[in-house]
């Protein structure tokens, strides 16, 4: 059973309400690692109006997504991390989608030309989609806002000051994903295929179109436009759908918060399998500064356990190497050298 939590209390200030709502945060996170969250404020768009605003995107003609393809899918194109991915025929994954960073909301101000994790995003122009770009704004910068809060709401959680975690996320590479999974024609698949990626849920035999995972990062708020599909993988190893209610996101953590909590916040495996129609989601990766140092945190006073110890890290050097493991980067890992932490 995936909780459903109200987080309305976290967009305030202290409270026995806040309080409340951060222990079944921390509840969450710490036990099945997948939740589902409502009492967004007006402010936080997540409805009907706001993901069909999102998704016109995929109504663009295949002359326009071409122009903000990926190097890997058009050498032509200088980007290697944004823009554009196609359905990958063949593959047990099948979706297609736009990666878009901050220089969505920030410009040039946040584009860093020598780091693929940095670099700009290509977009459809405004004529083509009058209206989109800044729509598009609107919900980044909400939820980078409800990201921040929910990290915050783990670090009062864990025992540490709650803005323990903002100065890694200033100036924050996360990354807004609009994704859509076709329904596949699973004539194009060998048997042999189709046998791996079958699955069997309510009785129908459905089938993968997003293998098993972990995100590798910290937070992910996900907007599902009311199709079944995404299930987290439970203590017993049983898949358990997440369901897709109406104003709510889905969130789940990844494998950096894990570490860096010492296993307090747990990083899930998920999947998405196909429900026999179309399916939307609109991902949000709550990311920090490229260069962040992932350390171990100082302990609390009181806390009890052994201390994590590990080597420091690069986030960037680790977003790097755990994106090479999906179909749409595989092949990429030359294309950026590890900067490593300064000394």
């Amino acid at each position: 059973m995936i909780p459903a939590i109200d987080i309305g209390p976290v967009f305030g200030g202290p409270s026995p309400a806040r309080d409340a709502a951060d222990r079944a945060i921390m509840a969450a996170a710490a036990d099945s690692g997948f939740m589902t969250v409502t009492g967004l404020p007006a402010d936080v768009p997540i409805g009907p109006e706001m993901r069909a605003e999102l998704l016109r995107v995929f109504a663009l003609p295949d002359s326009e997504t071409r122009k903000l393809w990926r190097q890997k899918f058009d050498p032509a194109r200088p980007n290697l991390y944004r823009g554009w991915f196609p359905v990958q025929q063949g593959e047990p994954t099948y979706k297609l989608g736009i990666d878009i960073g901050p220089d969505l909301v920030y410009g040039a101000a946040v584009v860093d030309a020598r780091d693929p994790l940095c670099e700009a995003t290509p977009l459809p122009p405004e004529a083509a989609l009058p209206g989109w770009r800044q729509s598009a704004v609107t919900y980044y910068r909400a939820m980078e806002r409800t990201g921040q809060l929910l990290m915050r709401a783990i670090a009062r959680g864990v025992g540490l000051p709650e803005t323990s975690f903002d100065a890694a996320f200033t100036r924050g590479i996360s990354t807004l994903r609009l994704i859509h999974y076709p329904v596949r024609p699973m004539d194009e698949l060998p048997p042999e295929t189709q046998e791996l990626i079958a699955v069997e849920h309510k009785g129908a035999r459905r089938y993968l179109t997003g293998r098993a995972h972990v995100d590798s990062g910290f937070v992910t708020l996900l907007a599902q436009d009311g199709v079944e599909g995404l299930q987290a993988r439970d203590h017993d190893g049983a898949w358990v759908d997440v369901p897709p209610a109406e104003g709510s996101l889905a969130i789940n953590f990844g494998k950096v918060l894990e570490h860096w909590t010492g296993g307090r916040v747990k990083a899930t495996e998920h999947r998405v399998i196909s429900a026999g129609a179309p399916r939307c989601s609109i991902p949000f990766f709550f990311e920090p500064r490229v260069d962040a140092v992932i350390a171990p945190l100082a302990r609390p006073h009181g806390a009890e356990g052994a201390a994590t110890v590990f080597a420091p890290f690069s986030y960037g050097d680790h977003l790097w190497s755990s994106m090479m493991r999906f179909v749409e980067f595989r092949g990429l890992e030359h294309m950026r050298k590890p900067r490593g932490v300064a000394a």
